[in-house]
């Protein structure tokens, strides 16, 4: 059974910083690529970023550029990070990490699991 787990979130000021991580159970290393996505309150969820099975690729949504950074261990346990910098309120969300065999992308009907979500909040 896959499951995957946030951690990381929390309140943070403005221009502060977080680091998010997926840990997947049930996955072989190396063997999903994986996505973060975002929702926040009364919104649609969003693209956030995404990391290839290797994690040679990453992409990103524009808004995070510059500012998140996603990466990912294969070796020993797997996890998946997203590392906030420079936060801002408008990044104020739950973010949920996503996995697929082989997509990384921002289309989020085509990742097959996906994990309960971290509160970030960030103040003004």
């Amino acid at each position: 059974q896959v499951q995957l787990v946030e951690s990381g979130g929390g309140l943070v000021q403005a221009g502060g910083s977080l680091r998010l991580s997926c840990a997947p159970s049930g996955l072989t290393a190396g063997a999903h690529a994986m996505g973060w996505f975002r929702q926040a309150p009364g919104k649609e969820r969003e693209f956030v970023a995404a990391i290839s099975r290797t994690g040679r690729e990453t992409v990103y949504v524009d808004s995070v550029k510059g500012r998140f950074t996603i990466s990912r261990d294969n070796a020993g346990k797997i996890a998946v990070f997203l590392q906030l910098n420079s936060l801002k309120p408008e990044d104020t969300a739950v973010y949920y990490c996503a996995a697929h065999v082989l997509y990384y992308g921002s289309d989020a009907g085509r990742y097959d699991f996906w994990g309960q979500g971290t509160q970030v909040t960030v103040s003004s």
